[in-house]
């Protein structure tokens, strides 16, 4: 795609998310997004294909804007912490931007977006870290999926509600039950039970070298068992 479609490309979807913004989904009609962008309907067709393939570039400008505020610490000095603070974010962006948040999380297929599996790619590498450290109480895929339906389901029922119902309590609360749900209050590699160290061994299973492939995939299944034993 030349420069000049790009340029194209992204005055309709920022004018496309201005509406959205301003007018709510039923806003961003076809005519009213070639309007806005100051072109002819039958050029928002030849970029997006039609207004689904317009909504969907429409989402992926925004899990590629939430990615592009989220920081990595690879050694973070409180994990538990850190963990809050991505939780936060996740939020904040959502409360910040409500019109594209809902579009973006309202859809299961939009998961298939690259920005998202990018972001969950991030979230998965902290979920890592945590296990490494024997923080994680459940299994990391587990710990990864409660942290982002936490996060999803606290900005969309906050988004629902009207103004004079909406209690700030409904994120500490539901930041706090995460917190609970998926970690130990210390780091359970500590502890005397097999589960905790299971984990952390398992974590750090990919990272090493004297065992063939076969070898790690048979560790990795004794491993989860005795994981989720705990």
């Amino acid at each position: 795609m030349s420069s000049r479609s790009d340029q194209t490309r992204q005055r309709v979807i920022e004018a496309a998310i201005g509406l959205l913004t301003r007018g709510g989904r039923d806003a961003v009609t076809t005519r009213a997004v070639a309007e806005a962008a100051g072109l002819q309907p039958p050029a928002i067709y030849r970029l997006f294909g039609d207004k689904d393939g317009l909504l969907d570039a429409v989402a992926e400008y925004g899990f590629a804007s939430f990615l592009a505020t989220k920081h990595v610490d690879p050694d973070p000095q409180d994990p538990i912490e850190d963990l809050r603070d991505g939780w936060n974010l996740g939020v904040e962006f959502g409360l910040a931007h409500p019109a594209l948040y809902t579009l973006m999380y309202t859809e299961p297929a939009r998961t298939e977006s690259a920005a998202f599996k990018a972001g969950m790619e991030i979230l998965m590498g902290r979920m890592r870290r945590l296990a490494a450290g024997g923080w994680l109480r459940v299994d990391e895929e587990l710990a990864a999926q409660i942290i982002h339906a936490t996060a999803r389901g606290a900005v969309l029922t906050w988004l629902s509600l009207p103004e004079d119902r909406r209690d700030p309590a409904l994120f500490t609360t539901l930041r706090e039950s995460m917190v609970a749900a998926v970690t130990h209050e210390r780091p359970a590699v500590r502890d005397a039970g097999p589960a905790g160290a299971a984990r952390a061994l398992r974590a750090a299973l990919p990272e090493q070298t004297a065992l063939s492939e076969a070898e790690q995939r048979l560790l990795g299944e004794w491993l989860k068992r005795l994981a989720d034993g705990d």
